[in-house]
């Protein structure tokens, strides 16, 4: 008997498991290649072809462009930089690089679609509440049976409106659970300890390498070595809250089972940490940002802060599951949001012709005195471009892949692990270098590469090329992202994005 073991979400390479005589094999395919045909069919089709081959052909596919996001072609690149400046000093590693085309967002992620994600986590613990006989007992809040009346993983529903004006008393003690109150002023705020993401991931990459088959002789393909039968030890992450209401995060370390050893649990707490405004600048009086810049409408457009790299990642897993919820099956093969890569934003940010900032000048302002990014133009005065902190994002020009902010306003975090060595430690097709740090692991492993510089950066640091870590669970005043998605075809045909 053959099955499928897990949830193909996006189609990759079809794995199944199937056991024959008691034991696993491991079994791979396309799905695009999978044909069943009767013998009639079989002999139909040859007679029609005259016995030729001519391939089994899908039904065309066109992928529209996402909203908010604009395509950044496939090409190449040389990254890093070449000219010696003193000012950099080492860790500026230059490679001859190519990659993939995919989209990406126009702007850095902003606090109102952040937001949007916080609130959807709120709505998500009432709905919960509210179908919980402790509070409101509500079993239409949560749909455990399909339309046949055959019975389904419960799952919440959406389309079932939360009473936020009418409630009874019930339904008023489940949405108030999520709020608190401030012990000093009495303001009823949102409990940023509950909202709580958790999501789950299936490494298809991992489970693709060959070591990880269950079968050993499949590990070697090499007929001089000796199958060995020894266990084959994985490693994945899971995640639970304890009864104290804490999010416990553990790495697994066991003998190789099966498919689901490679779907790794992650619960993230989302809320951002508006007090990054404070601490990052001691001897400051930054207590309005702590207090507005995330919550006030007047901030709606400018880019969230004090957001780690662990929570950015929960974002992009989210923003998809919210856009699968969408699309339904028409989005079957739409690939995951994620944050793009070190080597990915570089080549984004130095746009066709692959300039050393984002725009064609080699100076940071026009000849008029116009200043290209919000940065910090000149030793204290941050305000020289037109702002103090950040800015509203968008409001200096794209760069010609059309893309704001790409130097300046916030860094930004991309997926890489930080290393000296950079690009040269890659690949020279789609470079990226991954690790996920388990928890017990040295501080040191979790350096995540920041890239594009911020408004509290000079201009030596705003430079496309520049590199700049922090730590995946350090929240910053001037560090944010923005998505990329992975182009399921890109036949734009554009050569050599630009040279330097």
């Amino acid at each position: 008997m053959i099955k499928n073991s897990y949830s193909q979400k996006f189609h990759a390479p079809l794995t199944l498991w199937r056991s024959v005589g008691g034991k696993a094999f491991l079994i791979m395919f396309s799905l695009a290649a999978l044909v069943l045909t009767s013998c009639a069919g079989s002999k139909s089709n040859a007679m029609a072809t005259g016995g030729e081959i001519t391939g089994v052909r899908g039904t065309s596919y066109g992928e529209a462009a996402p909203y908010g996001m604009v395509a950044v072609p496939k090409g190449s690149l040389r990254v890093g930089m070449e000219d010696g400046d003193t000012l950099w000093g080492a860790g500026f590693p230059s490679r001859d690089i190519s990659v993939d085309g995919f989209w990406m967002d126009q702007t850095e992620v902003s606090n109102a679609k952040y937001r949007q994600f916080v609130q959807w986590v709120r709505d998500s613990i009432i709905r919960e509440r509210l179908a919980d006989p402790a509070y409101g007992g509500d079993e239409t809040y949560k749909i455990e049976e399909d339309k046949e009346g055959n019975p389904i993983t419960p799952h919440l529903d959406w389309s079932k409106s939360i009473p936020w004006r009418k409630a009874n008393e019930d339904e008023q003690r489940a949405i108030e659970s999520v709020y608190i109150t401030h012990p000093v002023d009495g303001t009823k705020m949102l409990d940023a300890s509950q909202m709580n993401y958790r999501y789950e991931v299936y490494d298809y990459a991992q489970a693709a390498l060959r070591k990880y088959r269950l079968n050993p002789e499949e590990r070697d393909l090499n007929t001089d070595h000796q199958v060995s039968g020894d266990d084959v030890i994985i490693s994945k992450d899971t995640a639970y809250i304890d009864d104290e209401g804490r999010i416990v995060r553990q790495t697994i370390t066991r003998p190789l089972s099966g498919p689901w050893d490679f779907l790794n649990t992650y619960i993230v707490n989302v809320y951002p940490d508006t007090t990054c405004w404070v601490n990052d600048f001691k001897n400051a009086e930054n207590e309005r940002y702590l207090r507005l810049y995330f919550s006030n409408p007047a901030y709606d457009d400018y880019p969230v802060v004090g957001v780690t790299w662990e929570q950015a990642t929960a974002f992009c897993r989210w923003r998809t599951e919210f856009l699968m919820k969408g699309l339904g099956k028409v989005g079957a093969d739409i690939q995951p949001y994620r944050l793009p890569t070190e080597i990915e934003w570089e080549f984004a940010a130095r746009g066709k012709e692959g300039n050393p900032f984002p725009w064609e000048a080699k100076d940071v302002k026009s000849d008029n005195g116009c200043y290209y990014a919000n940065f910090k133009p000149d030793r204290g005065n941050y305000t020289k471009d037109g702002s103090l902190i950040t800015s509203k994002c968008g409001i200096f020009s794209a760069n010609s892949n059309g893309l704001y902010d790409m130097a300046g306003n916030v860094a930004e975090w991309t997926s890489t692990i930080f290393t000296e060595a950079g690009v040269e430690s890659m690949s020279d097709m789609n470079p990226e270098l991954r690790y996920n740090a388990a928890k017990e692991d040295p501080y040191r492993l979790k350096k995540k590469s920041v890239r594009g510089g911020s408004w509290k950066d000079p201009e030596s640091m705003i430079r496309s090329a520049w590199r700049s870590y922090e730590y995946q669970n350090q929240p910053r005043s001037y560090i944010g992202f923005r998505c990329v998605r992975s182009m399921v075809q890109d036949a734009s045909g554009v050569k050599n994005k630009g040279k330097k």
